[in-house]
């Protein structure tokens, strides 16, 4: 292996990992607390993607609330925000049929907009910028820096040009050390360092187990006649059976663009359940089929969700930095929105950071402890505590949640005398094969249903093929004894990129990794049954590139 002793380093007073929404937003804010208070403050973001967007998926329609207070002349900057909702609908779906439903409170969109959050990332980089802050897109966050105390030091890029043996290669260069006064980790759901952070500080001890989704989405260019620009449709039911979570969304653009998407919750039941499968069930039902005929599909992604909600967040600080956004668990999960919890997340944690780096008697590595306080005190809070009920109620089955759900939104308004519990762990979730029924999907029509292989050339990903593996297995016989044998290798089924096969080998099975197809959802991370699969971040660079997703 490389000679770390070889690393570079630059110091900053603040080191953000990650160029999502929240990454931005606390880069923008540290900016503007700087400039308000006279001083200066410097501060880099690090982005694993090739560019910043690159690894953006999300529905998405917009709560522009936490942009309102970030930037709040955000019309005039030119913000990608331009397709303002218009009309909604939720639909009940059974296998021939569909039943509109009432709409609840937190799926009410007037005043959000139909958004690619990708170009919103790639707009707020804009302005990161013209405020000085260094932006490195294609440099993954590979490790973890400590200080002598144990506090959080920064992290390291990770080294290019590492060939599959782990020895470097000809194109070999060492990664570079960023030192920070304090480091906010800002990776999106199941960030890699996030999670070492959590279990080092212990940081999950006193919340419940955190649990997730897996949302699949296309952007299709339909014809003109099936266009309404504003226009935003969930369904709930069919084809998912009544005790497995998710649902779909058909959000309308402009110029005769539809995102479409599909959700299942990763504590789903039986292991022969593909949600790759479910999703192109549900695009050729009877009410959604229409949509799609004699269009063209144009980009495909998937991303896991974390679902948990309030009760589900861990401690998010510890001595030396802070997580922020998706990293720690902020979606709210009954209206199906982020992006602004993510950004008002990192701008408390922004002015709490400030406030440690602004007070000079303050040694390095010092806890923003009022991060806590502050979010308990936002809007964000009390936002999380209303909906905090809704999802662990369908642990019951869909209908008994949906009752639950009335009774919860609209007799206490969110403010029951109580907090349901989940159900445990995703992956503990999971039933044996044997107990299970499997699951006949039909073939893919190349219409409006298509194969996983030409579904993932569409998230334009790549990876060096000369590099150690980012999907690394503790064990290749627990593969075949636990998740082939026992549960007849739901990863085969669950991976929406196809990674994972099972060939035969002189007449034995094993699990063969297609890696260079990962497009970075970690939803292998999470529900492999035996813990025996862990996603680590690969080549800086590397994965997919999604555009305006």
């Amino acid at each position: 292996m490389a000679d770390n002793t070889a690393r570079d380093s630059m110091q900053y007073d603040v080191v953000i990992v990650g160029a999502g929404v929240a990454g931005l937003s606390a880069a923008i804010r540290l900016k503007q607390l700087a400039a308000a208070a006279g001083g200066e403050i410097s501060v880099c973001v690090v982005e694993k993607g090739s560019e910043v967007g690159a690894h953006i998926l999300s529905g998405a329609v917009f709560n522009p609330k936490a942009l309102n207070e970030l930037l709040p002349n955000w019309r005039e900057q030119g913000a990608p925000l331009s397709q303002p909702v218009r009309q909604e609908r939720l639909l009940y779906l059974t296998r021939q049929s569909v039943l509109r439903l009432p709409l609840p409170p937190s799926f009410h969109n007037q005043g959000n907009y139909i958004i690619s959050l990708g170009m919103l990332c790639r707009w707020l980089a804009e302005q990161a910028e013209a405020l000085g802050v260094e932006i490195y897109p294609g440099f993954a966050a590979a490790e973890v820096l400590y200080r002598a105390d144990g506090s959080v030091k920064g992290i390291a890029t990770g080294d290019m040009g590492i060939g599959k043996n782990g020895e470097p290669t000809e194109a070999y260069q060492p990664g570079m050390e960023l030192w920070g006064r304090q480091t906010i980790f800002a990776e999106g759901c199941r960030g890699s360092l996030s999670e070492q952070l959590i279990a080092r500080f212990q940081l999950d001890q006193h919340s419940q187990p955190q649990t997730y989704g897996l949302g699949i989405k296309e952007i299709w260019e339909v014809s003109p006649e099936q266009s309404q620009p504003g226009r935003v449709v969930h369904t709930v039911g069919w084809p998912l059976d009544s005790r497995t979570y998710g649902g779909s969304f058909l959000y309308h653009l402009a110029e005769n663009k539809v995102a479409v998407g599909f959700v299942v919750g990763l504590d789903y039941q039986n292991p022969y359940l593909s949600p790759f499968e479910e999703f192109q069930r549900f695009k050729n039902h009877p009410a959604i089929r229409p949509v799609f005929a004699g269009g063209r599909r144009i980009a495909y992604g998937a991303r896991a969700l974390t679902e948990g909600g309030l009760q589900s967040l861990p401690k998010f600080t510890f001595p030396g930095g802070v997580l922020v956004g998706d990293a720690a668990g902020f979606l709210n999960v009954p209206s199906i929105k982020g992006a602004h919890t993510a950004m008002k997340s990192a701008m408390l944690a922004a002015e709490a950071v400030f406030g440690v780096l602004h007070n000079g008697a303050v040694e390095e590595g010092a806890e923003a402890a009022a991060y806590i306080e502050s979010f308990r005190q936002s809007w964000l809070h009390d936002e999380l505590y209303r909906a905090r009920n809704i999802r662990p109620a369908f642990k019951w089955g869909f209908w008994p949640a949906m009752g639950y759900g009335a009774l919860d939104v609209y007799l206490f308004r969110g403010r029951a005398p109580w907090t349901l519990a989940h159900h445990g762990t995703d992956r503990g979730s999971l039933k044996l094969a044997a107990e299970c029924r499997p699951i006949e999907y039909p073939k893919p029509d190349g219409q409006v249903s298509f194969d996983r292989a030409s579904s993932v050339y569409l998230a334009n990903t790549h990876h060096e093929e000369n590099q150690p593996p980012h999907l690394k297995l503790a064990s290749e016989q627990a593969a075949i004894d636990i998740g082939y044998r026992r549960f007849a290798a739901p990863e085969t089924r669950y991976c929406p990129a196809g990674v994972y096969e099972i060939v035969q080998e002189n007449g034995q099975p094993r699990l063969h990794i297609h890696a260079a197809d990962c497009i970075h959802c970690k939803t292998c991370d999470i529900k492999d049954p035996a813990a025996n699969i862990t996603w680590a971040c690969p080549e800086g660079g590397g994965g997919p590139n999604y555009g305006e997703m």
